[in-house]
């Protein structure tokens, strides 16, 4: 059975804590709000756990073609897809500053927003921005750095336009700008930051919702706002991801992310792996998994034709873990003789192994996966997740293009990421304490 690589984009609820704050900023911390959350705008709380959890691989469906598009085209346009989030970003821009909303994506690089004037936008929860209104608004012109890595298509007097195209044929068209960002922390202090590129988008169409105005792009290549602000946060990041069922139904905790010296990942059990940049992805060297007392060689998928050094994708938008058609079947294999628990379909046919369940778990041996130089052991809840009353299902799935390391595999580890090392570090944590 054929399932689409499942990848919503990343997004982001900032709440921005300050740790150093005098002529230049050297860290801050953030909260991750889930979209589901019930601190989010977008919480439904007739939903139950497992419809939001459904409802997370739903909205992440259409992402599968963007990385498998990329993975073979080597365009230096960044494309983007338009899904709903599993995360919502809130920031302000320009002076005085507005509030907006906006999905953020560790699979893009252009950070934009809806602009006034609009030819055609789509609806969304907060006014329009202004930038007649903002006295640090400024237009880019064509000659510089970031044009040409921002779907760059027209030059007019001087300024360089942009169109960033959607997987789903949707799109944003505008003008590459920049502006002072501001992010609100909790103790009431702002920090600024000015002069961040961003596309000022003033003819946009598409799939979003009308709680979001934009996208932040938190990729790897030069246009990201993590390379931009990389000056302040000197290239780190890192972030530890709660549980699902937390994240979607608990309102007094929180995923965080961390940027700058408050990102830095060390301390016993700490492991690291280098990390290999294509353009904008993050990526990384599997080199086998192990259950039980077997390990299995990773067989690399076509993505790597790419990348000879790296095979798989680390991006923390992804629901579900995706590995090549063939080493799937062969991990499969020895999960089913290794467990004994009756096996179940998913009605969902979002998962491959399942299996029926009284409390939401099932006896299964111990799933290591070995990264150059980092072995990660990998609990059950991150393995085997409930989906459904009494249904228990594997969390890695097969695909025939590419590769990815998905946020359910990921959650409950503090993971840094080092771009100027280049290096990916991983420590076991509790998420719901760190």
């Amino acid at each position: 059975m054929k399932i689409n690589t499942l990848i919503p984009m990343l997004v982001l609820l900032f709440h921005l804590s300050l740790v150093s704050c005098h002529k230049s900023v050297n860290g801050f911390a953030l909260d991750l709000i889930h979209r589901d959350s019930p601190l989010s705008p977008h919480h439904n709380p007739s939903n139950t756990p497992f419809e939001r959890l459904q409802n997370a691989l739903y909205r992440s469906s259409s992402r599968a073609s963007f990385f498998k598009k990329n993975s073979h085209v080597n365009s230096i346009e960044s494309t983007i897809i338009a899904t709903d989030g599993e995360y919502l970003m809130k920031i302000s821009i320009g002076t005085p500053p507005v509030d907006i909303f906006a999905f953020a994506d560790t699979g893009s690089d252009l950070t934009w927003t809806q602009c006034e004037p609009c030819l055609d936008c789509f609806k969304q929860l907060a006014p329009l921005f202004n930038p007649k209104n903002s006295s640090s608004y400024k237009t880019i012109g064509c000659k510089n750095e970031l044009c040409p890595n921002v779907g760059f298509f027209l030059c007019k007097n001087d300024i360089c336009n942009y169109k960033e195209t959607y997987g789903d044929n949707s799109y944003t068209i505008g003008e590459l700008s920049s502006e002072t960002f501001t992010f609100p922390s909790t103790s009431g202090e702002n920090v600024s930051i000015p002069n961040i590129a961003f596309g000022c988008g003033h003819n946009n169409k598409g799939t979003f919702s009308n709680v979001t105005s934009g996208i932040i792009g938190l990729g790897g290549g030069k246009a990201s706002i993590i390379n931009q602000i990389n000056q302040q946060i000197k290239g780190k990041f890192s972030y530890c991801l709660i549980p699902f069922e937390s994240s979607t139904t608990n309102s007094s905790i929180t995923s965080h992310i961390n940027f700058g010296d408050t990102a830095i990942v060390s301390g016993p059990g700490v492991v690291s792996t280098p990390l290999i940049r294509m353009n904008t992805f993050y990526i990384l060297s599997l080199e086998s998994i192990s259950i039980g007392n077997k390990t299995l060689p990773f067989k690399s998928s076509k993505f790597s034709s790419i990348t000879p050094r790296g095979n798989i994708i680390i991006d923390s938008g992804t629901t579900l873990t995706y590995v090549p058609v063939h080493f799937y079947a062969d991990m499969e294999k020895i999960l089913v003789d290794s467990i004994n628990a009756t096996r179940k379909l998913d009605p969902s046919k979002s998962y491959n192994l399942c299996y029926a369940s009284e409390n939401g778990a099932i006896d299964v041996p111990k799933i290591v996966v070995h990264f150059t130089n980092a072995d990660l052991e990998l609990p059950q809840t991150n393995t085997f997740v409930q989906v459904d009353e009494g249904l228990v299902c594997f969390t890695m799935v097969p695909d025939e293009d590419v590769s990815i390391l998905g946020n359910l595999s990921q959650m409950n580890f503090l993971i840094g990421f080092d771009l100027v090392a280049n290096k990916v570090s991983f420590l076991p944590s509790d998420c719901t304490k760190h």
